[in-house]
C-alpha cells in the first residue's frame, strides 16, 4: 500500500475449538503456515505452553511477526498479523488462523503502521 509502512491485523477469535487453542503443537503449526501461506519469509519460531493451559507465541518474520496467545477455558485467542511492505497479503494469514483454530466467530481490526503523508516523503526522498 501506498505511504505507509505496514498492515497490522488484530484478530478476537471466539468460541475455538479449545482442543486445539490448547496443543502447542497444532497452535505453532498453524501460525507458521498461515505466516508461509501468506507469501512471508519465516525467520525464528518461539512458543510456550502454559500449565494448566495455554499456549503462547510468536513467528518472527522478515516483514514483521505473527503473535498469539490463547485462552482454551473460553475458547478465545488473541491474534497479532503484522506485515510490511507489498508482497505479504495479511489477510491470507487471518483467514488461515481462523479456520485452523476453528473459530466459529471472529472479529478483525486493522491499524495502519507507519503512514506518511506527500509532504514527508518528499522531505525524506533523495534529489
Amino acid at each position: 500500500m501506498k505511504n505507509i509502512l505496514g498492515r497490522h491485523i488484530l484478530i478476537e477469535a471466539y468460541d475455538c475449538d479449545p482442543e486445539i487453542l490448547d496443543d502447542i503443537k497444532v497452535v505453532e503449526e498453524t501460525m507458521e503456515n498461515a505466516a508461509l501461506r501468506a507469501g512471508a519469509e519465516v525467520r525464528e519460531v518461539a512458543f510456550h505452553k502454559f500449565s494448566p493451559q495455554g499456549v503462547s507465541g510468536v513467528v518472527v518474520i522478515s516483514e514483521s511477526h505473527l503473535s498469539v496467545h490463547t485462552w482454551p477455558e473460553f475458547g478465545y485467542a488473541a491474534v497479532d498479523v503484522f506485515t510490511c511492505g507489498d508482497t505479504v497479503d495479511p489477510m491470507v494469514a487471518v483467514d488461515y488462523i481462523r479456520d485452523g483454530f476453528k473459530a466459529r466467530r471472529a472479529l478483525t481490526s486493522e491499524v495502519k503502521r507507519g503512514i506518511f503523508d506527500e509532504h514527508y516523503i518528499a522531505k525524506i526522498s533523495p534529489g
